[in-house]
């Protein structure tokens, strides 16, 4: 049995702003079959230590401005360590922005306690446990391999790049502070044009750096998509892999679901679909249901899909949208639903259990995103027999097979790609979306063939596994 410490700053179910906490919460119960104990190392949020059972005090140290107490318990079938700094973690707001969606001023003190809190315990164990190997996500967890490093430890370390376009910056006045070597700050190192990039440390001195599909591992080295670090990327050659994540099919299962009615082919998405389209107060226009849940910014290029949807909704299409982020698209997006009532539905925020109503009830689930890394929104489209219409770029591309003629004809199409991410692109995949939808059969089919389209772990788990074993191989051979 190989144990891993997963260091990360969010968690399904007990904390969550994107995919990354689907991911980490997902990934401990889709390894424990392939032979490894996962523990996850989370932040003392309210909600983490309400959540905490059979808590029990492992540690306690005076570091970052106050009292740390590393705390081992469970929550919601997960084996955590939670690191209690109620300096640091109890206040209002989310995991990264305070209640007025700002950036909280001490982010990089909080999650360097994270990271070295992971270090600490991949140098000495917690309660007894040592583990193989440490496994950082974004940078939240990039400085982790640094502090181990500094502390002359060489646990192996893997650092998962979920989003590369957040850095994790601060001054490099803050290097003391955050209790920093400075024989790390340099332009080989973590210094980036002058500041700290908590990213970039990780990108240098873990391991191994894994990226959330294939397709965005080899954009990571492109100047288009690595944010600057693009030249780091290619620097570490084959210690970069794209490991594709995949959803919990458990708690994505239109079957048993209990926020839906349930189904197991398309036929069962009619009752869902009127259900949804009431609740949405939409009218039914002859054309799909396309759905939208997402972090609004123009990333997910939901600009885009603004200046798109009039001639979506011109050929009959009606729109339901679930999300928050960007103030600007907020109110724009509020604007068009005030525009088109009964075509345009808006709800801003976010709620779990009409995610699930969401998808269940669509006919298509759209995704235009200028860059995605691997994107989960698609994969539970699919399981749910919702039609993904993606841009081509990272994860997407990676999962969804384009219904041309040719995949049509060979009953492999699952979804639209199209390329590139603009409004005429856009344009015309909502259209064949249309064109499709009213060939009953031929959308029926491609239905199926989504819903019989793998995104669970199976695939994914064992190569985990896999660089798992190599590393503490790896690790075992030279200590011997």
């Amino acid at each position: 049995m190989i144990r891993v410490l997963s260091v990360a700053s969010e968690c399904v179910p007990l904390v969550k702003t994107g995919g990354l906490a689907d991911v980490v919460g997902a990934l401990p119960a889709a390894l424990k079959g392939a032979g490894v104990e996962m523990r996850v190392l989370l932040p003392g949020y309210p909600a983490v230590l309400a959540a905490l059972e059979g808590s029990e005090v492992l540690e306690e140290v005076d570091a970052f401005g106050g009292r740390l107490r590393l705390l081992a318990g469970r929550a919601a079938g997960l084996d955590l360590l939670v690191l209690e700094a109620p300096h640091l973690y109890d206040r209002p707001g989310g995991p990264y922005l305070d209640p007025q969606g700002r950036d909280w001023a001490d982010n990089d003190a909080r999650f360097a306690a994270l990271s070295w809190t992971g270090a600490r315990i991949g140098a000495q164990g917690a309660g007894g446990w040592m583990p193989d190997v440490l496994h950082g996500h974004d940078w939240q967890a990039g400085l982790m391999p640094v502090y181990l490093k500094d502390a002359g430890h060489d646990r192996p370390t893997v650092l998962t790049v979920h989003n590369i376009a957040f850095h994790g910056l601060t001054a490099a006045a803050r290097m003391g502070a955050l209790r920093l070597p400075a024989w790390a700050f340099h332009p080989d190192g973590f210094e980036f044009y002058g500041q700290i990039s908590a990213l970039k440390a990780g990108l240098v001195h873990a391991w191994r750096i894994t990226a959330v599909s294939p397709t965005f591992a080899r954009e990571l080295a492109t100047p288009e998509h690595g944010a600057g670090l693009d030249g780091v990327i290619r620097s570490r050659g084959g210690d970069v892999r794209g490991i594709l994540n995949g959803i919990d099919t458990a708690s994505w299962d239109p079957m048993n679901d209990p926020a839906i009615s349930g189904f197991k082919s398309p036929n069962g998405k009619a009752a869902n679909r009127s259900a949804l389209m009431a609740e949405c107060g939409l009218v039914e226009a002859g054309g799909p249901l396309a759905v939208v849940v997402s972090r609004l910014s123009d990333q997910k290029g939901l600009d885009l899909l603004l200046a798109a949807l009039p001639a979506f909704l011109a050929q009959g299409g009606q729109l339901a949208l679930l999300g928050s982020g960007d103030r600007r698209l907020e109110h724009a997006w509020l604007a068009a639903a005030e525009a088109h009532p009964g075509q345009v539905s808006v709800k801003i925020g976010y709620d779990e259990a009409l995610s699930h109503r969401f998808y269940a009830g669509a006919d298509a689930v759209l995704v235009p995103s200028r860059f995605e890394p691997c994107g989960l929104t698609q994969m539970y489209g699919l399981r749910y027999g919702a039609i993904p219409v993606v841009a081509r770029t990272g994860g997407l591309a990676d999962t969804v097979i384009h219904a041309n003629a040719a995949a049509l004809t060979a009953g492999c199409a699952t979804g639209l790609v199209h390329d590139p991410q603009s409004v005429p692109a856009l344009e015309e995949a909502l259209r064949q979306l249309c064109a499709l939808h009213a060939q009953p059969a031929a959308f029926r089919q491609l239905q199926k063939n989504a819903m019989k389209h793998k995104v669970g772990w199976e695939a994914s788990a064992p190569l985990y596994a896999a660089l798992y074993a190599r590393l503490a191989d790896s690790h075992a051979t030279e200590k011997a």
